[in-house]
């Protein structure tokens, strides 16, 4: 079993910047694909970005590309998501999640290829 706890969201003006991170517990988490997704109100959850287990590829939905960077620490089993030149779109609840199989070098979007996720943090970008 995995847990997975996410901190970093709060209130930023258009253009500022927030750093995201997920905590997740349990020794064989190091080598979990992990995803963040995000949900706006009335929204379907939306893919983020991605990366391997192994750090070494990953993946940003177009909208973020250039502006947001995840990264991963597995010694201390933590996965960030940098986000700079926040836009008022991007508001929503974010969420990371964790597949529990995968090469270390496999990727995964879709929500449903998942096993674990986080209980979300709100992240609110005002114009």
């Amino acid at each position: 079993q995995v847990q997975l706890v996410e901190s970093g969201g709060g209130l930023v003006q258009a253009g500022g910047s927030l750093r995201l991170s997920c905590a997740a517990s349990g020794r064989t988490a190091r080598r979990y694909p992990m995803g963040w997704f995000r949900q706006a109100p009335g929204t379907e959850r939306e893919f983020v970005a991605v990366i391997s287990w192994s750090g070494s590829i990953t993946y940003y939905t177009d909208s973020v590309k250039g502006r947001f960077t995840i990264s991963r620490d597995n010694a201390k089993n933590l996965v960030s998501l940098q986000m700079n030149s926040l836009k008022p779109e991007d508001t929503a609840i974010y969420s990371c999640a964790a597949k529990n199989s995968g090469t270390p070098f496999q990727i995964f979007r879709r929500p449903t290829e998942y096993d674990y996720w986080g209980q979300g943090t709100q992240v609110t970008v005002s114009s």
